[in-house]
């Protein structure tokens, strides 16, 4: 399709592209349709001349508005016919439906899609639709977008044939376009650049820019000091704690604006303007331009003491007014990854560190360094990991200091490990799972959803696999928030993209909208569920044992939860360390 679209029309490259990964403009930038359903409903009811108590009975009994849609446009006549829609008009149209706003602009917003579904003919109501419901799912991913986009880039020899020393193009040149997207992830950017210099020329031509978040490092979970040693041998590193808190990604400017973004590439400027002053006050006054890699944490100045994750989560998530601040937060830096016009990412850490260091005053309560510790003594570290529990953080960081230490953009890397105290005698670390359906309460819990089926996520098929079932641990209170939330995603039927066995008849099937953090005793091969099927076992997947909810994790979107692949590697660590424990029967 992309290669098509660059030999015949390349000026639709970055709207296909955007429609393709069901997207209308970069994360950070914070745009989205903003459409309720009753809005499409009166939509479709004035484009093909229903009433809206048709389209929602058509809606009931077929459980697909795109369907209801299409067969609307199928059985109305039409005296003339419109013109064709184009895939940049339906592009830009969608970005004046989003950016619409004040007096009468859900008005606008209905307008703006009933001229769409006017001029639609065929199949494109289906599709405008859930491109408006933004349920549309081609099987694109934006890892997926990005690797078409490189390889249908190769085979347009205008520009440039690839270097010799390139063996496999296609791969290449995919790695190369997921590489770019990972440090300026703006389509509108890298397009045109692709057009005009070709993908070899990508990196020279689209780089880091300041103001633009590129994807955080992550760390790998591992399960004690001693594995760190073993990983580590021969290599210099740090271990630094592990704050409970929101990664946030500072950018100042040279004009002194501000902008913070959370790991998820979200705009949270708003919600910490504190950060910002904080910054703005304890910065040298050489400092001119930074982007900063930290933790805010919740912190009771008063006691001086770290404040869980469930106390920051209170606070207004927008246009925060400073003066209305009820919890304080303190900044806990850990990385510079850029200084002054210059960029860091490809220094190793402990030059990023000495820059970091050398360009801010330290003041407690709000802008701290992160406490390290280099050593590589088990007794110290093990030390200083339950002095970091003592005080309210999760565990430790570890990362390779003067070697094998550059910044890895969107990138779990080894050379960053995790170690927390609660998951030593368990799986390691929590995971990040999908709740897509649910089964009804009964007894105290009638009224509520008494369990849920939660999945992890497979990058490469780009499906969610069923994992555990989950229905212990809850709170009467979390359990009723957490029913509520979920009533309003709930489907007619699962999602083709949704690998659970036949023996599973959840009551509910959810749109795929939720990330949980999830903590378990334990991973074992699994015949009932499907995750990581065929990777350790080639027809059974593996389930957790004994699920408990730790929290929502509003940063994340459901595709970044935790992967099939993860859930390998996490499996075949834990048969590293306890071989006794291979399989154990599934406690589903």
């Amino acid at each position: 399709m992309l290669r098509t679209v660059i030999a015949t029309t390349p000026d639709d490259l970055t709207a296909t592209v955007y429609l393709a990964a069901n997207e209308i403009a970069p994360a950070h930038e914070g745009i989205e349709l903003g459409i309720g359903e009753g809005s499409i409903i009166k939509a479709i009811s004035e484009a093909f001349g229903r009433t809206e108590a048709q389209v929602k009975k058509l809606n009931t009994e077929l459980g697909d508005l795109g369907l209801v849609a299409k067969g609307s446009r199928s059985s109305q006549t039409m005296m003339f016919k419109p013109e064709p829609l184009t895939v940049v008009k339906v592009f830009n149209t969608f970005r004046l439906i989003a950016k619409e706003s004040g007096k009468d602009s859900t008005e606008k917003k209905k307008d703006r899609m009933k001229a769409l579904l006017v001029a639609a003919t065929d199949c494109e109501p289906l599709y405008l639709t859930r491109l408006l419901q933004a349920k549309l799912r081609l099987g694109f991913s934006n890892q997926t977008v990005l690797a078409a986009l490189g390889q249908a880039a190769v085979y347009n020899e205008e520009h440039s044939k690839p270097p010799s020393n390139i063996k496999s193009p296609l791969e290449e040149a995919a790695k190369i376009v997921k590489q770019v997207f990972t440090v300026l992830p703006v389509y509108d950017i890298i397009v045109p650049a692709l057009l005009t210099g070709g993908v070899w020329n990508l990196p020279k031509t689209c780089n880091f820019t300041l103001g633009v978040p590129i994807g955080p490092m992550l760390a790998k979970p591992t399960k004690g000091v001693g594995e760190i040693l073993n990983k580590f041998q021969d290599t210099v590193f740090t271990c630094e704690y592990k704050y409970d808190g929101e990664r946030a990604q500072v950018h100042y400017m040279e004009d002194g604006t501000f902008e913070i973004y959370s790991r998820n590439a979200e705009r949270n400027t708003g919600k910490y303007p504190d950060v910002a002053i904080a910054l703005s006050r304890l910065k040298k006054p050489s400092v001119k331009s930074f982007i900063l890699d930290c933790e805010v944490v919740a912190f009771d100045r008063e006691k001086k003491k770290i404040l869980p994750f469930q106390v920051l989560s209170t606070r207004a998530r927008k246009n925060v007014n400073v003066n209305d601040i009820k919890v304080g937060v303190c900044i806990f830096a850990f990385d510079m990854l850029y200084l002054n016009g210059q960029q860091l990412i490809q220094e190793n850490l402990n030059i990023r560190r000495e820059k970091l260091y050398e360009s801010f005053e330290e003041d407690p309560g709000y802008f701290q360094f992160a406490t390290a510790l280099t050593s590589s003594d088990i007794e110290e570290i093990q030390k200083f990991l339950d002095a970091s529990v003592d005080i309210g953080c999760e565990g430790l960081i570890i990362k390779t200091l003067n070697s094998d230490a550059t910044y890895e953009p969107a990138k779990r890397s080894n050379n960053w490990l995790k170690l927390k105290k609660d998951y030593m005698d368990s799986i390691g670390d929590s995971v990040d799972l999908v709740p897509i359906a649910a089964f009804h309460g009964r007894g105290k819990r009638t009224g509520v959803f008494g369990a849920f089926l939660l999945a992890c996520y497979d990058v490469d098929k780009e499906e969610y696999q069923s994992i555990c079932k989950i229905g212990t641990g809850f709170s009467e209170s979390v359990l009723e928030e957490r029913s509520t939330s979920l009533r309003s995603k709930v489907i007619a039927t699962p999602k083709q993209y949704y690998r659970v066995k036949d023996n599973f008849n959840p009551d509910v099937w959810f749109e795929p909208t939720e990330v949980w953090e999830v903590k378990a005793a334990d991973l074992t091969i699994s015949p009932v569920h499907c995750a990581a099927t065929g990777i350790v076992d080639p027809e059974k997947g593996i389930s957790l044992r004994f699920p408990r909810l730790l929290r929502v994790r509003e940063d994340k979107k459901p595709e970044d939860a935790t992967s099939s692949e993860q859930i390998a590697d996490m499996y075949q660590a834990q048969k590293h360390n306890h071989p006794s424990n291979e399989v154990r029967g599934d406690d589903d």
